[in-house]
């Protein structure tokens, strides 16, 4: 972050429920040189928080002090949604008079169940983010709905230190966005494991080979993430006709009905990954 346009608002932000990802966001943001004083953790399974963060077993009374706190991050696991959501509603019709901001990290949740939900706030936006938050390289999808939804630099400012924020316009992309970058890591890993397991299959040590392979998935990111040209030609200028990457990625090519093995593997992991998002919100939406 900039020391010299620090990020304004929220001046205090409540986080209710800090597990895997809302632990990585407020990692992120300490990272980024915020001040603890500004996050108060609400999570009865949090035994302690970093240096400076406030944690609670449960949200203050809705007739307490409350006008310090700005917005509320919602990181509840998804089916705990309706278990939580009375009492925040009360707590946010106890704030003073200003836009009350949600932002959710419930995967397959709409904005129009958060709406149904919680209704006395003024905006609700969604965030689908993922663990490298916390060290500000955390792709994000966005969508919202309410004041913030007009006027999203506000968000953006905020989320920008955990990495790239993506606005989109129709909430539908979500779904995709959670697989792309919501789960897309998990999927990375298992690549990295199964390159490491591979070069253990053809002869290497299993620790060198997790090491190389640790080693080249970091070096390729980096490098794609710079080159200003597309993954695809990267990957035509590392193999030589006739080579042994040429040989590699006529496997990982190999095409049925025109697509190849990997980019069809690909596609359908994303599909199931979607597809689970789509009914997770249809669930929800029949439970409003």
């Amino acid at each position: 972050m900039n020391a010299s346009a620090p990020v304004e608002w929220p001046r205090r932000l409540l986080i209710l429920g800090c597990g895997n990802m809302g632990g990585a966001m407020l990692a992120g943001w300490l990272r980024a040189g915020f001040e603890p004083e500004r996050f108060t953790v609400v999570d009865p399974m949090m035994a302690q928080g970093p240096d400076g963060v406030v944690v609670l077993r449960e949200l203050p009374a809705p007739n307490a002090r409350l006008d310090k706190y700005d917005a509320v991050l919602l990181g509840v696991k998804p089916q705990l949604l309706d278990a939580v959501a009375p009492g925040l509603n009360a707590w946010l019709k106890a704030l003073s008079d200003r836009p009350k901001v949600v932002l959710s990290l419930l995967a397959g949740v709409e904005l129009a169940s958060l709406e149904n939900r919680l209704p006395a706030a003024t905006s609700w936006v969604r965030i689908m983010p993922n663990l490298a938050a916390a060290i500000g390289k955390s792709p994000m999808g966005v969508v919202g709905a309410g004041y913030h939804a007009e006027h999203p630099k506000f968000i953006t400012d905020l989320l920008a230190p955990l990495g790239t924020p993506e606005w989109f316009q129709h909430e539908g992309a979500m779904d995709a966005v959670t697989a792309l970058a919501g789960s897309g890591p998990a999927f990375v890993y298992r690549f990295i494991d199964a390159l490491a397991q591979g070069g253990a299959e053809i002869g290497l040590p299993a620790d060198q080979a997790l090491r190389l392979a640790l080693a080249t998935v970091e070096g390729a990111a980096a490098l794609a993430a710079e080159a200003g040209v597309p993954p695809a030609e990267l990957a035509r200028r590392v193999a030589s006709p006739g080579g042994t990457t040429e040989a590699g990625l006529k496997v990982l090519d190999a095409a049925t009905d025109g697509i190849g093995a990997m980019a069809r593997l690909v596609a359908a992991t994303l599909t199931a990954a979607r597809d689970r998002s789509v009914a997770m919100a249809e669930a929800a939406r029949a439970a409003s």
